[in-house]
């Protein structure tokens, strides 16, 4: 019986490892780790959120460009006169009159020393700052797709690793009762087994949880149950030198894009800010009609002209918004400098959690080979008389901590491979060719940059396509 139990332990701790470096069984409905990706971008409420906050800074774009345009105005009025004059000769007479007075105004900037034209420019700058958050948002979001994938595969290979120590501790709780019956073992032998299959109930109950709330987390950010899992593609090719990884980071992540635009939107404030001293010099016209329903006489008058304008004393208010524009644009460059930094110990992080879990793996398949060859021997010894049964749990609990070991330290493996990715920037649907359409953060600005008239051609079709952004619940 003894001998028997111990074929079957090993036999099923082998089949648990294929279990580990499949991360699930294949199926043809099974979910691919590309599937929770692909799920996770499409789904995203984040995603949605941050692109329509990306659409609010285009909308920035019009809203600037707008002071280096014609304004025109229109103004209507009517005013009813009444009442009764009398002049100095005692003549009464009535004052009763309507007046309507229509106008149009109209003014264009001729010059303003560049101020408004740096202001255009810097909320360009934080148009692109908008879209390079997006993208890291973006990253964010296909990483933990990613890790949610992996660890319900985790979960999934320790509720099988649990329920296959229950079963055969159950079977050894069986033959310690047994061998207690023809007096070959003592009671506490008994004890030893039964406290060891309360042990396991516990873990397996522990590992349902954990498979219940990583079920949990992969609902939440890929907006659907899992299914069978597929078996994990290969590793992605990811850079192991740090050096390198950290010039990729500086170059290419989101984070680094983002602070070096405001930098640039900063730069340009504080141009702007040293312009507003600077003369305006306008071009103004109004057109307007009077008619006197009381009065035969109408008026249509008009007028054209330049203004100029500029500041003398306001206060103390120019000079302190230049030197604010001058605090933020120091505020930023320090940013860039804090960013340049976290980026590169990102990188490092990360890669040093892929050396660990690379070597982890490695070490719990020498482990595993180890604990086998101890349980075998345990258990052959124990036939013998030579070992107890606490030494046959021990040994077994050996085995089970390193096939546990495995199954963590290929999750982390692929979990910090990613991890990598991220860090450099490299985690985007396009980079990754994710099956999706891809969202253009170029297309909504490129349709409201030139400010379109709200019932113009171009109009139209940007009414078109917020009905289509529009998100339901």
């Amino acid at each position: 019986m003894i001998g028997k139990l111990a074929r079957r332990f090993l036999s099923t701790t082998a089949v648990t490892g294929t279990l580990v470096l499949g991360l699930g069984s294949a199926q043809v409905t099974a979910d691919t780790l590309a599937d929770a990706m692909v799920g996770a971008y499409t789904h995203s409420g984040l995603l949605d959120q941050n692109r329509a906050l990306l659409r609010a800074a285009d909308e920035d774009v019009p809203i600037a460009l707008s002071a280096l345009r014609p304004i025109i105005n229109w103004t209507g009025s009517i005013t009813q006169e009444f009442g009764d004059v009398t002049s100095q000769a005692g003549i009464s007479g009535s004052a009763e009159s309507t007046d309507v007075i229509l106008a149009l105004s109209a003014s264009l900037q001729l010059y303003d020393g560049g101020a408004d034209r740096a202001r255009v420019e810097a909320t360009k700058e934080t148009v692109l700052a908008t879209r390079a958050s997006l993208l890291n948002v973006e990253q964010g979001l296909l990483l933990r797709a990613a890790t949610a994938f992996i660890n319900v595969g985790r979960q999934q290979n320790f509720v099988a690793l649990s329920q296959n120590n229950l079963r055969l501790l159950q079977e050894e709780l069986r033959a310690a009762n047994d061998r207690f019956e023809v007096g070959e073992v003592t009671r506490t032998d008994v004890s030893l087994a039964e406290a060891a299959v309360a042990q396991a109930r516990s873990n397996l109950a522990d590992a349902q949880r954990n498979l219940i709330q990583a079920q949990a987390e992969y609902t939440n950010v890929v907006g659907r149950r899992p299914s069978q899992l597929s078996p994990l593609p290969g590793l992605p090719r990811t850079e192991t030198n740090v050096a390198s990884a950290q010039a990729v980071a500086v170059r290419n992540h989101p984070d680094m894009e983002t602070a070096r635009r405001q930098v640039s939107a900063s730069e340009l404030l504080v141009t702007a800010a040293v312009k507003d001293t600077l003369p305006v010099v306008s071009l103004e016209g109004a057109l307007g009609v009077q008619e006197d329903f009381g009065n035969p006489d109408s008026g249509r008058t008009g007028s054209i002209g330049v203004e100029v304008t500029g500041p003398i004393y306001q206060g103390g208010s120019l000079s302190a918004l230049e030197r604010q524009a001058m605090a933020s644009r120091d505020a930023s460059r320090g940013n860039l400098h804090n960013v340049r930094h976290g980026v590169q110990q990102d990188v490092v992080n990360a890669i040093s959690d892929l050396e660990a879990a690379r070597a982890s793996l490695a070490a719990s398949e020498r482990q595993i080979r180890a604990a086998r060859i101890a349980f075998q021997g345990v258990r052959e010894e124990a036939t013998l008389g030579a070992r107890t049964t606490l030494d046959v749990l021990d040994a077994e609990q050996d085995l089970l901590d390193a096939e546990t070991n495995r199954i963590a330290a290929q999750a982390d493996q692929y979990i910090a491979a990613y991890s990598v990715l991220e860090s450099m920037g490299l985690l985007t649907a396009q980079r990754l060719q994710l099956p999706v359409q891809l969202y253009d953060p170029a297309a909504y600005y490129n349709l409201v940059k030139d400010g379109p008239a709200k019932r113009s051609r171009q109009g139209r079709q940007l009414d078109r396509v917020l009905r289509a952004l529009q998100v339901d619940d």
